[in-house]
């Protein structure tokens, strides 16, 4: 583990930070092995299982979101090709903010030419979405399979539920309406450099150039916002257990932090990361919801399991 550490640091300032599903995946991937030597075979084999589900469900994701903007074809019986939404977004939220983009405002008063510090925290946590759910989910692996798998259970609703959006809501982020290659032109063309404070630590990203990828980009896949949900999903499910309130408030800054990045950067509009935490807030409440029934229904189980074997316990006494 020291090993693997040191290597992923060296890799980190020598070739950047890798942001794309392939090398992430093969990324955790040698964590999980590293931290799995000398485990019993059965363990290996639940680790595959998972392994071949996790890869499933990111296929499916990036397919989906690759398509959005094109439309889906569904059994091959008809193309379903949704409205691309172009105002309505900006709309809510000039509504939201009193005639004001949001977008607009954040780069015309603290837009300068010159790297700031809060450039560096906006790229910062910028880049955080790429690693830090995917590092979660190798952890939890590593420690508690349950966990893991309660986690798993939010993380591939929310992303399910995402992609369903995707399709039937595709939507303009704001630094293409202010694009003048484009046709709408809804305001001033906004600066799109969400990795230059990030650059300006010494720190670049790595995206390998593998001839079959996984990623599909999808420019018009803004509603709702998944660097917003995944900003929360992550604090969230550690939540119940950081009992000090002060600590559970800091925690929770990350989110509005991250937020408040993707629309100085131009990258989302307000609603699509408060759709987005909704959607987080959803996944955990309907979880939440089915542990609970679960946990009732094997407790009403023992009750009647001790309540038929009282006879011979009242014996055996």
């Amino acid at each position: 583990m020291f090993l693997y550490l040191g290597t992923y640091v060296w890799w980190l300032r020598t070739k950047g930070l890798p942001v794309d599903r392939i090398s992430v995946a093969i990324s955790v991937g040698i964590f999980l092995v590293c931290a799995f030597v000398g485990k019993s075979w059965r363990t290996w084999g639940v680790l595959v299982l998972d392994c071949v589900a996790y890869c499933l469900m990111w296929v499916a994701y990036e397919k989906t979101r690759g398509t959005a903007d094109t439309g889906i074809d569904v059994f091959g019986l008809f193309h379903l090709n949704f409205p691309l939404q172009v105002e309505a977004v900006r709309n809510i939220d000039r509504a939201m903010f009193f005639g004001h983009d949001p977008n607009v405002v954040l780069q015309d008063h603290f837009l300068e030419h010159s790297v700031r510090w809060y450039d560096v925290v906006a790229s910062v946590t910028y880049m955080t979405h790429f690693v830090v759910p995917i590092i979660v989910m190798g952890a939890l692996w590593a420690t508690s399979h349950r966990q893991w798998a309660r986690f798993m259970k939010r993380f591939a609703t929310l992303l399910g539920v995402g992609c369903l959006m995707f399709i039937t809501m595709p939507t303009i982020p704001p630094w293409m309406a202010g694009d003048r290659k484009r046709p709408y032109h809804l305001f001033h063309p906004l600066s799109r450099n969400a990795g230059r404070g990030f650059r300006h630590l010494g720190f670049k990203s790595f995206v390998n150039d593998y001839n079959i990828q996984l990623s599909n980009g999808n420019s018009v896949a803004a509603m709702p916002s998944l660097h917003a949900s995944f900003a929360l999903i992550v604090p969230a499910f550690f939540l119940p257990w950081i009992k000090p309130k002060w600590l559970k408030a800091v925690v929770l800054v990350f989110p509005v932090i991250m937020l408040a990045s993707l629309v100085y950067l131009g990258e989302h509009w307000v609603i699509d990361g408060l759709v987005g935490w909704a959607l987080t807030g959803g996944a955990f409440w309907f979880w939440h919801w089915r542990e609970r029934q679960v946990r009732v229904k094997r407790a009403d189980l023992a009750r009647a399991a001790l309540s038929l074997n009282k006879p011979a316990l009242d014996l055996a006494s």
